[in-house]
C-alpha cells in the first residue's frame, strides 16, 4: 500500500521530479528511474490486465527505453504527450467499440445504467477525448516551443487543475441531470 502511494506521488510529481532530476542525475538515469515506475505501477494495479493497461504501460515502458538509449531529456518531456495521446486513444476506442470508458466506470457504481445514462456517459467519454487533444497539444507545444520552466508549471500543474476542473464541472452537470433526469420525462 506504502509503495503504491510512493508510485502514486512520483507519477503526479513527474514534472517536478523532471524539472530538478536534470540538475542532478543524467538523462538516462532518469529514463531507468520511469522505466522502474512504469513497471512497478503496471503491476501494482488493482485492475485485472486490461488492454487499456497493457497499451498505456508499454508506451511507458516503450519511451523509458528510449529514453535510456538516446540519452535525450526530449524524451522526457515527451512523457505527457505521449500518456494524453494513449488515453486518447483508449477513449475514443471504446466510443467505436462499446461500452464507453465512461460508461464502464459508472457501471462499478451504477450497474443498471439505463439507457439515458449509457448515452450520457458516451457524451463524457467524446468530452475526455477532446480533452486530451487539447491537453496533450499543449503539452507537446511546451515540448518544443516553451521552456523547461513553462513546461514543468503546466505539465507538473495546469494540467492537473484542468482535469479536476473538469471532474468537478463534469459530476455537477451529472447531478443536475439525475435530478432533472424526472422533469425531462415527464
Amino acid at each position: 500500500m506504502l509503495l503504491k502511494a510512493i508510485i502514486g506521488i512520483l507519477v503526479l510529481l513527474y514534472p517536478v521530479a523532471v524539472y530538478f532530476g536534470l540538475q542532478v542525475f543524467e538523462v538516462k538515469t532518469l529514463g531507468i528511474l520511469l522505466l522502474g515506475v512504469v513497471v512497478v505501477r503496471m503491476f501494482l494495479s488493482k485492475a485485472s490486465v486490461t488492454k487499456q493497461l497493457l497499451v498505456i504501460s508499454g508506451g511507458g515502458i516503450l519511451l523509458a527505453g528510449i529514453i535510456v538509449f538516446t540519452n535525450d531529456a526530449l524524451y522526457l518531456k515527451l512523457y505527457p504527450v505521449l500518456m494524453n495521446a494513449l488515453m486518447f486513444s483508449v477513449f475514443f476506442t471504446s466510443l467505436l467499440r462499446p461500452p464507453s470508458a465512461v460508461e464502464r466506470l459508472a457501471r462499478i457504481q451504477e450497474p443498471e445504467l439505463d439507457a439515458h445514462g449509457v448515452a450520457y456517459t458516451r457524451k463524457v467519454t467524446m468530452l475526455w477525448c477532446v480533452f486530451f487533444l487539447m491537453n496533450g497539444a499543449i503539452a507537446l507545444w511546451t515540448v518544443f516551443v516553451g521552456t523547461m520552466a513553462q513546461w514543468t508549471l503546466y505539465n507538473g500543474f495546469i494540467s492537473y487543475v484542468l482535469i479536476g476542473v473538469l471532474m468537478a464541472v463534469e459530476f455537477t452537470v451529472r447531478l443536475w441531470v439525475k435530478k432533472h433526469k424526472g422533469e425531462m420525462n415527464a
